[in-house]
């Protein structure tokens, strides 16, 4: 590939530039009499762009460059709100970016379940913290709409799920935080207490899994069943009508479930091993951890399209060294393969840092963070194609809200503008809000 040369491109407009080693008197007078401009920034050259080329090029911006734009006049600010730029803006935006986006609040199985009168009334509107891991940079994202009595639960293709905290029925709402949409669901079918919850969207398509946690009495709660909800652009939908039954002997902690090619993913403890649900067969099966009686903290994520397993290996009985490792789900569907390590020296550091008290996953593309449980700011990144582990830096924003005895909760997140698909959502929604009402 030929190395670019601007000085090879004929300008229309004449230019000079000024020469570094002249005189200052030279420059003075260069300065004074406005000969230097700029050829690339030319306002003669980029005012007669026509509109619909400059919104290809604002198409290509990042989420954080595309806000920052808006502000330059009263077009660019309401493109958000064309029907044509976000048409546009579906067809020439690039590869979404692997960010992730994260969430400071108190795990829900550390309270008891309390009534509707004092539930949901504590905190404020929720913040989400969004870090961009090509830049290590942090930003702020509101969500304002969100009901209080709501926790995150999932995402996929730009939307944020959240689930109601009560126990009973779920209610769920999809939010795009950067347009500010909230999108709800029919409720569950089923009475509920914490369940695990798994999202998939596409830009015709939604598939959520609500599984586990069945409320048997008041008091009770035992892993049965799930129910699954689907809805697409070919008018095919169903509200909860599919269930299945869950394995035996289930035991998974309440959270998100990865989606991999047709199947949702999650995490099964006491013994150690991976629940698989096949959507399309409506089936749940068991698949073996690796070295699973030597596995501490063992967590699911989705990167570069394959089911990974992020655990800590303590052999106490063998002159085996602790170690952080990573398997990775072959196509088989039932071989794991260990595929990288953390530095002995850096785990060192984590173990410290950590304390036994455990930690959590997310993954998105190449990358993988591992977050200390009970930490507002401690966390690795790990990035597959360069091959590289290091500490993130913390978030800016106040401790990630100065929520007391919080911790953080990631999720992987494509920052979009744009989800076709909840215009279906939005018909479904209409009904149920009048016979709730």
């Amino acid at each position: 590939m030929e190395t670019f040369n601007p000085s090879s491109i004929a300008l229309p407009i004449p230019y000079t530039l000024a020469n570094p080693s002249a005189s200052s008197s030279n420059s003075t007078t260069l300065i004074n009499s406005n000969i230097i401009t700029s050829p690339w920034m030319d306002p003669r050259i980029w005012s007669r762009l026509p509109p619909r080329l400059v919104d290809r090029v604002i198409a290509f911006l990042p989420p954080p460059a595309f806000f920052r734009v808006r502000l330059v006049c009263k077009r660019w600010y309401g493109l958000v709100f064309s029907n044509s730029f976000l048409e546009l803006y579906l067809q020439v935006s690039p590869h979404r970016p692997h960010w992730f986006l994260f969430f400071n609040h108190k795990s829900l199985k550390n309270y008891v379940y309390k009534n509707n009168n004092n539930h949901g009334s504590e905190r404020p509107n929720y913040e989400g913290y969004l870090f961009n891991p090509y830049e290590m940079t942090w930003h702020r994202l509101s969500f304002a709409l969100v009901p209080p009595g709501f926790s995150p639960a999932s995402s996929s293709g730009g939307l944020v799920c959240f689930s109601s905290d009560e126990a009973g029925s779920k209610s769920l709402l999809l939010c795009n935080p950067l347009v500010g949409t909230l999108t709800p669901l029919p409720p569950t079918l089923r009475p509920r207490l914490f369940p695990w919850i798994g999202l998939t969207v596409t830009n015709i398509s939604v598939d959520v899994v609500v599984a586990g946690d069945d409320l048997i009495s008041p008091f009770a709660v035992k892993n049965l069943t799930a129910e699954s909800f689907h809805i697409d652009g070919g008018g095919f939908y169903s509200m909860w009508g599919t269930t299945s039954s869950l394995p035996r002997l289930c035991s998974v902690e309440s959270g998100g479930m990865v989606y991999v090619e047709g199947r949702f993913y999650c995490m099964n403890y006491n013994p150690f091993s991976v629940l698989a649900y096949d959507v399309a067969a409506n089936h749940w099966c068991k698949i073996q951890a690796p070295m699973r009686r030597f596995l501490r903290s063992p967590n699911l994520v989705k990167s570069r399209g394959n089911t990974i397993l992020v655990a800590a290996v303590e052999k106490s009985k063998l002159n085996v060294p602790k170690s952080l490792r990573l398997w990775g789900l072959q196509s088989c569907g039932t071989t794991w393969v260990e595929i990288d390590r953390m530095p002995q020296q850096l785990y060192v550091q984590f173990e410290e840092v950590e304390g036994g008290r455990g930690f959590s996953c997310v993954g998105h593309g190449e990358f993988i963070i591992i977050v200390v449980r009970g930490s507002q700011d401690k966390a690795i990144l790990f990035d597959f194609y360069r091959k590289r582990w290091l500490w993130i830096p913390p978030c800016p924003f106040g401790h990630l809200g100065g929520d007391s005895g919080g911790e953080l909760h990631g999720f992987a997140y494509e920052p979009r503008l744009a989800t076709p698909v909840t215009a279906l959502l939005d018909q479904l929604a209409l009904p149920f809000q009048s016979f709730n009402g």
